[in-house]
């Protein structure tokens, strides 16, 4: 199975917006949990957000407001990235989880990663 592959990162202003895709390159008919993941230099990796195979979105507290992930045919999540800071220049990451149904499932898979950086 392949890798999620994400695209969209770049330099964007603060206060700007940018929008990030990831292809899930999951099975055919398939629907899976997809989320997105940052990662700043010297800090650890987390959670910025993600949709449910059942269509539950989660956010961090630092992006609510803010981000807006959606999906499109089950296989390309975006996050719609509004109001950047400074704080959110890291590289993000997709991480595809799970599988519904039942025989869609297989190991989580992580994508290559795009890189976001937020300039004055």
């Amino acid at each position: 199975q392949l890798k999620p592959v994400e695209s969209g990162g770049g330099s964007v202003q603060a206060g700007g917006s940018l929008r990030l895709s990831c292809v899930a390159n999951g099975d055919t008919g398939c629907r899976y949990d997809l989320n997105w993941f940052r990662q700043a230099p010297g800090k650890e990796r987390e959670f910025v957000s993600g949709i449910r195979s059942d269509g539950t979105k989660n956010y961090a507290d630092s992006v609510k407001g803010r981000f807006t992930v959606s999906l499109d045919n089950a296989n390309t999540v975006y996050l719609q990235m509004d109001n950047v800071r400074s704080e959110d220049t890291a590289m993000y990451f997709c991480y595809r989880i799970g599988g519904s149904p039942d025989r869609c499932r297989r190991p989580a898979s992580w994508g290559q990663g795009t890189q976001v950086t937020v300039f004055s």
